[in-house]
């Protein structure tokens, strides 16, 4: 009574990909406390830096962890999404920042912070540390993102 496998595969459906949408486009849905704001050219950066820290294990990734590291004293670049609902998920999190001196910037796209990160979940905040593989990239990223003129 064992079923026979059919000796031809069936074809797959192909997974649907959402059209890349361009930075402007992302620009759309962001909040009104995404300030500072990096340019597109710093966004490249900074998903380029993520995905060397996501590498090497030197990211903390959600609401609850980068909050627990940024409490016990931990430095690195925060990147918090622009487009994330409700802000009060996440809204404390520039103060906190603020109060220990450490640089964040916002990003358009949850989702595209999610997969900078290695994971297929949306991601609202992301902590980059610090790490001598990287060293570079982390170094310039840091300084544009300082450079970012605070909100008032």
């Amino acid at each position: 009574m064992a079923r026979e496998k059919s000796l031809e595969p069936e074809a797959a459906p192909e997974p649907e990909v959402a059209p890349e949408r361009s930075y402007q486009e992302l620009l759309g849905n962001l909040n009104p406390i995404a300030r500072p704001l990096a340019s597109r050219r710093l966004t490249r950066k900074l998903y380029k830096c993520i995905k060397k820290a996501a590498k090497h294990k030197q990211i903390r990734r959600g609401v609850k962890e980068v909050q627990k590291f940024i409490n016990k004293g931990e430095k690195g670049i925060i990147v918090l999404a622009g487009d994330t609902l409700p802000i009060e998920v996440y809204c404390h999190l520039p103060v906190m920042c603020e109060d220990r001196s450490l640089p964040y910037a916002y990003i358009p796209s949850k989702s595209d912070l999610g997969a900078a990160g290695g994971s297929k979940r949306p991601t609202c905040v992301i902590m980059i540390k610090p790490h001598e593989e990287y060293q570079e990239a982390y170094k310039e990223c840091w300084e544009e993102v300082v450079s970012l003129p605070v909100p008032l």
